[in-house]
């Protein structure tokens, strides 16, 4: 997201205030515990009417969970590209002795 998308969204968020809901401010604060499905219902059902009202917010939900799938992606890619210099004797030991223990 843009420097002037976050400042629209903010803006926004500080004029789109009903009561019950909560700000977009707010919404940064609760994305990591939504996505975890960490919220209490109560704050669920809050956090899922603001998405549904604020289009600004969504965008920025979206945008956060491609950032952290593409984040996944370039760590699964680093992991496989130097799994080929693991010697196999090594991997070996290292599955017998996670089955002994």
């Amino acid at each position: 997201m843009t420097r002037s998308n976050s400042l629209r969204r903010r803006l926004h968020g500080r004029m789109f205030s009903l009561p019950g809901m909560i700000t977009c401010n707010e919404f940064e604060d609760f994305i990591l515990a939504y996505l975890d499905d960490e919220l209490p219902r109560s704050k669920r059902r809050v956090f899922d009417w603001h998405i549904r009202l604020c289009k600004e917010c969504r965008e920025y939900l979206a945008a956060y969970i491609a950032s952290l799938e593409l984040t996944k992606k370039a760590l699964a890619t680093d992991e496989a590209a130097s799994l080929p210099d693991v010697p196999d004797d090594l991997v070996t030991a290292v599955m017998e002795a996670r089955k002994a223990s």
